[in-house]
């Protein structure tokens, strides 16, 4: 018997309908423990952060009923394997980035980010207001899951090198650290494309297993130490615009909540993504200024190689075209992001120059 068919036909579901006449779910009564398994090694900065906010928040918020116990990398399972332990009923929920599970199902790619994909702001158009959530319940349920949008790092940087990339044949043999889709485009232009959780890219990095990586931002990178092994810093990225983070629940526990607790980890996971987004972005103004002033040379990518980035994009988001649902949350992703990026570009883009403009001449 499997863990949905054993809730909907114990006791507690059981007594319930007996109670009212009709069947009823086996919502768990007294207090549990939830186990939280994370891709995040214990102190990354901002991401492991918003782990700990997520598990705090439900504890707090269900006055204890839930107590949620979050295990890092490592702790439990490892960083990689936390989607088939949630999935298995191993642990209750995980947060995480779902692209490292792009071999599970590739439309999960988009509740993570793609290249030359949404940012914040536009994900979360799609997401709340454009069917996008009830696409990835689709996904989620194929696995025995639930998922929830719960943090987003905002723009991330291009990455750090051992050497300046001058065009895209620079990109030839070079042993890069980059998950998801994203990395598959680097293959495409002849990188060595390493897949390595976020607490083992310093070492691998240092030791020259690879010879660039990219992590976040100026904020968590720095935090991460790269600039003590390497100078050269590209901070714009065609491949992660605005990543989201993921509180993924296994799907028998999901349904076995009260619809109070229901509601509290949605809202623990919408609240999440302005908390975890304003956490990265209040410190990565600072964090750049002084990684300049520690030496680091701020850079960014000639025209020829975001257009090879562009072409190279474009080929690996059409790979999997032949599967129907990944066709179609192509097509609604694609359709909203052109529409929301066209007013965000006509609003808020002309009035950021404009006020930029205006004031710098002040």
């Amino acid at each position: 018997m499997d863990r949905r068919s054993f809730l909907k036909t114990s006791a507690l579901g059981g007594s319930a309908a007996a109670a009212t006449g009709l069947a009823a779910p086996a919502y768990a009564q007294g207090k549990r423990t939830l186990t939280m398994v994370t891709t995040w090694g214990r102190g990354l900065a901002g991401v492991h952060d918003s782990a700990q906010y997520c598990a705090d928040m439900i504890t707090s918020m269900t006055d204890g009923q839930l107590t949620v116990d979050l295990k890092a990398a490592g702790e439990l399972v490892g960083a990689f394997e936390v989607f088939d332990a949630v999935s298995s009923g191993q642990a209750d929920m995980y947060h995480a980035v779902d692209y490292y599970f792009l071999g599970q199902h590739p439309a999960l790619s988009f509740f993570a980010n793609v290249p030359f994909g949404m940012t914040f702001q536009e994900f979360s158009n799609w997401y709340y207001h454009g069917g996008g959530q009830g696409l990835q319940d689709g996904v989620y349920e194929i696995f025995g899951l639930k998922a929830f949008a719960a943090g987003n790092t905002g723009p991330q940087s291009g990455g750090w090198f051992r050497k300046e990339i001058h065009g895209p044949e620079d990109f030839q043999g070079l042993k890069f650290r980059m998950p998801g889709q994203g990395g598959l485009v680097l293959g495409k232009l002849g990188a060595s494309v390493q897949n390595l959780p976020g607490s083992e890219v310093y070492q691998a990095l240092s030791s020259g297993a690879i010879d660039g990586t990219e992590w976040i931002g100026p904020w968590a990178d720095e935090k991460a130490g790269f600039q003590e092994i390497t100078k050269i810093y590209y901070t714009a990225g065609f491949h992660e615009s605005g990543p989201n983070l993921s509180l993924t629940l296994n799907r028998d526990v999901y349904d076995s909540l009260t619809p109070s607790q229901q509601q509290i980890v949605a809202q623990t996971a919408a609240a999440s993504n302005i908390w975890t987004m304003s956490l990265f972005m209040a410190n990565n103004g600072a964090a750049l200024q002084r990684l300049q002033a520690s030496g680091v040379k701020i850079m960014e990518f000639p025209d020829s190689v975001w257009d090879a980035f562009g072409k190279a994009s474009v080929e690996v988001i059409a790979e999997h075209m032949d599967d129907p649902m990944y066709a179609e949350i192509h097509e609604s992703y694609m359709k909203w992001m052109k529409s929301s990026a066209d007013w965000i570009q006509r609003s808020e883009g002309a009035y950021t120059q404009q006020r930029n403009r205006v004031l710098a001449a002040m």
